[in-house]
């Protein structure tokens, strides 16, 4: 090798790390920025899970503590609070099979046919503040006997989640080769059989990435459910109110049960992250 070559080699090699991998320090910091941002507010909150109400004012000693689980006694001491777990799941549960049921054929509609004016109207409904809905939907469902009912909450949370659906779908169904469709054609499927046959299962990962961030949409959802739940149909992010009086706040309460209602999302993402990093870049790139 030349004097010439080896000098070209090892100024270029830098460049071929830099635009291979960036600066792996630099990297390394801004990872462990976001990391520790997002972790630091829940390792806080299972920690004060565990302590007194007294241990969790006093900031002084933050990491010792005697551990205690009074606090989950308390939640599970509640007779009605396994019910609002099943509250939130069931209607999390319908609202996200009802959208992805209406929305992925939406998807494919858009997608194939173009329909960019008809996508930007759906998504105008996620655009649209929730709160300024609130008060003609309260009207609405009221006259009509819905409010309380679990009818009247799928029907509201359908509203975020439809838009969520639709979007990532045409993504997904962008990314898609038109030869696939024109071969089912060509071996005698009619459009609706070709997407139902053809399209359809390779858009799994699509459809469980809209499934699985539907229903995390769904399960946080605190707004809807403050003003259109009643009694029987409470969603746990309202019944964390419950520990908060007029008096007083049951802190060590408040944590347990949002630790609580936190740990089915915690694990839907991690058994799921594989899904959701497939769906929300597949239309990244088409053909």
């Amino acid at each position: 090798m030349t004097a010439t070559a080896a000098t070209t080699a090892a100024t270029s090699a830098p460049r071929r790390r830099r635009r291979r991998g960036g600066y792996p320090t630099f990297r390394f910091v801004m990872i462990a920025f976001v990391v520790i941002a997002f972790l630091v507010p829940l390792l806080w909150m299972v920690l004060a899970s565990f302590k007194s109400n007294v241990d969790i004012q006093d900031t002084s000693q933050p990491f010792k503590f005697a551990p205690i689980l009074d606090n989950y006694a308390n939640v599970f001491g509640n007779d009605t609070y396994l019910s609002f777990v099943f509250n939130s799941f069931w209607i999390a549960f319908w609202a996200v099979l009802i959208s992805l049921v209406l929305g992925v054929p939406a998807a494919y509609a858009m997608s194939r046919f173009n329909m960019r004016k008809s996508a930007l109207v759906v998504l105008l409904a996620r655009i649209i503040p929730g709160i300024s809905l609130l008060v003609p939907w309260y009207f609405i469902f009221a006259n009509l006997g819905w409010v309380g009912s679990y009818g009247v909450m799928i029907l509201s949370h359908m509203f975020i989640l439809i838009p969520v659906s639709v979007y990532i779908m045409m993504s997904f169904f962008d990314s898609m080769p038109l030869e696939l469709e024109e071969a089912g054609l060509v071996d005698g499927l009619t459009p609706i059989g070709a997407f139902w046959r053809i399209l359809l299962p390779l858009s799994v990962p699509g459809i469980a990435t809209a499934g699985i961030l539907s229903f995390i949409f769904s399960w946080n959802n605190f707004m809807f459910a403050l003003v259109l739940t009643g009694a029987h149909t409470k969603t746990l992010p309202v019944a964390v109110f419950d520990f908060v009086s007029y008096a007083s706040i049951d802190w060590g309460a408040i944590m347990a049960a949002s630790t609580i209602m936190t740990v089915p999302i915690i694990v839907v993402a991690l058994f799921a992250q594989k899904y959701i990093v497939s769906g929300l870049t597949a239309g990244a790139t088409k053909g």
